[in-house]
């Protein structure tokens, strides 16, 4: 089918994603935008999951500090180990963005570690059993308590683990989403490696 100019424009307008990567979607879906919105996230993140098996050993320190009144010192600090596979992409504008963003969302939301393998298996099977037992005394039918603890055990995740935090600056996309998007776009590895977050008075 033909595929309009102003939808391949469209498109790229609400994706960002390159031009002839905008039309083969819009003709994969037959012309539907949404379709083809949907088709190149799904691209992006297929790219970005290829991507991950290289690896990403250069990179920055992003350093962030949270002063939300200016009359007084900062009271929240996060380090921040961001890699990518070459310094050419570590020192572009778009990547330390990217740091500086992950840093500020870590001062927000103090996750508690990097990815679940960061997780002691201890920690996640306790969690897991507090979970089953409170799923048990509220009474739930036992064919669904399984499922209601991992939708539990995720909303856990989502708490603890960077990387299955929604993005505060767009919460319909996790930390994860954010680095895989990143990914297919600079078109190399991005990864948090590790970073460290403090808060005056804090243990």
């Amino acid at each position: 089918m033909t595929i309009k100019a102003e939808d391949v424009k469209r498109l790229r307008d609400m994706t960002g994603a390159g031009m002839m990567d905008c039309k083969k979607a819009l003709q994969d879906a037959d012309g539907d935008l949404e379709k083809a919105k949907d088709l190149l996230r799904e691209r992006g993140i297929a790219k970005a999951q290829k991507m991950a098996e290289r690896s990403a050993k250069e990179g920055a320190i992003i350093a962030y500090l949270h002063q939300p009144n200016l009359d007084l010192p900062p009271k929240v600090g996060v380090m921040l180990e961001l890699n990518s596979e070459t310094d050419f992409v570590a020192k572009t504008e778009q990547f330390q963005k990217l740091g500086r963003e992950i840093a500020m969302h870590i001062a927000a939301l103090a996750p508690s570690v990097v990815s679940r393998d960061d997780l002691p298996d201890e920690v996640v099977e306790r969690e897991r059993k507090l979970l089953r037992a409170q799923a048990e005394q509220e009474g739930k039918p036992e064919n669904v308590v399984d499922k209601i603890v991992e939708g539990r055990l995720n909303a856990f995740f989502a708490q603890e683990v960077l990387l299955d935090q929604p993005f505060t600056r767009d919460e319909k996309k996790t930390i994860q989403e954010l680095l895989d998007e990143a990914q297919a776009e600079m078109k190399e590895p991005i990864r948090v490696r590790r970073f460290a977050r403090f808060r005056v008075g804090a243990e």
